[in-house]
């Protein structure tokens, strides 16, 4: 069994078990909910010729707010689930899973398991930024995932970190350009705006969603981060070319709580119709 692994000369992310002669024709994605089809949506845009699963792990979410074990516990039921699905690669869309739970997907999966931490702090280094805010669940921000790999590369960064545990419910809401959504919003990045940060990483793949209001907040001279943007590049650099045989690439989704919110919700999200929707019981 290998483990993703960073190499800090180029800040190239990849899992060490790629198989870069392997040709991936079916990509699994996984989150505890609406926030991951940021991920799916930015997939399907760079690699439009490669089918893909996406697993939602609706009746269980927030994941942010839940403990250590039971991310880990969650996280490898899903990973299991998506497997049983014959994907090839498997992107871990939920900053919380990817900061508790990689490790131990790495050790149960056979195919390349990628995360979103590490594509974030890359993007954030690429970027050129000095004085950078990170916002995300409570559990993603306790872990120090993000600060800790960033200090890796950059020691000399300066980090500050806002749990913003009302961000995932507003944005599974709907309430992307809510006035309330942007009041919350304010009380959260206030230290923010008094530190002058010059770049805000998204830690969660919900936020891009709120890019709107955040944007809007922190004004154009802040840099936004978006980690589902990220992690969608550096799963491209893996896949390469697709397959010359794949014409109409088929996406198909699975949701452990099949509601007509959420089905309402993510297709304005992709902008295009979920065809194939299916109800999982994860539990069995």
């Amino acid at each position: 069994m290998g483990k993703a692994i960073r190499d800090l000369t180029n800040n190239n992310v990849f899992p060490s078990r790629v198989d870069m002669s392997r040709t991936v024709q079916r990509i699994g994605v996984f989150d505890s909910g609406i926030g991951g089809l940021t991920v799916l949506k930015s997939l399907m845009e760079l690699l439009p010729h490669t089918n893909m699963v996406y697993l939602g792990d609706c009746a269980r979410l927030p994941y942010g707010t839940k403990s250590p074990k039971t991310i880990v516990h969650y996280s490898l039921q899903c990973s299991r689930f998506l497997a049983s699905k014959d994907i090839d690669l498997l992107v871990v869309a939920c900053n919380t899973a990817s900061a508790h739970a990689l490790g131990a997907l790495e050790q149960e999966l056979e195919i390349p398991v990628v995360g979103v931490i590490e594509a974030g702090a890359r993007a954030v280094i690429d970027s050129g930024g000095r004085r950078v805010g990170v916002i995300g669940t409570p559990t993603t921000i306790r872990s120090g995932a993000y600060v800790r790999i960033m200090h890796e590369i950059e020691p000399d960064l300066e980090i500050i970190s806002q749990a913003c545990p009302l961000f995932v419910p507003l944005v599974e809401e709907g309430w992307f350009q809510d006035e309330i959504t942007e009041l919350v919003a304010r009380r959260y990045l206030s230290g923010m705006i008094e530190a002058r940060i010059d770049t805000l990483l998204l830690g969660c793949t919900h936020y891009p969603l709120l890019k709107g209001i955040l944007g809007n907040i922190m004004g154009s001279e802040v840099q936004i981060i978006d980690s589902a943007f990220s992690i969608a590049r550096v799963v491209e650099e893996i896949v390469g070319t697709p397959a010359k045989d794949l014409t109409h690439a088929e996406v198909v989704y699975y949701l452990s709580d099949l509601s007509p919110r959420f089905i309402d919700i993510g297709e304005v999200i992709l902008g295009h119709e979920m065809k194939y929707v299916y109800d999982v019981d994860l539990c069995v």
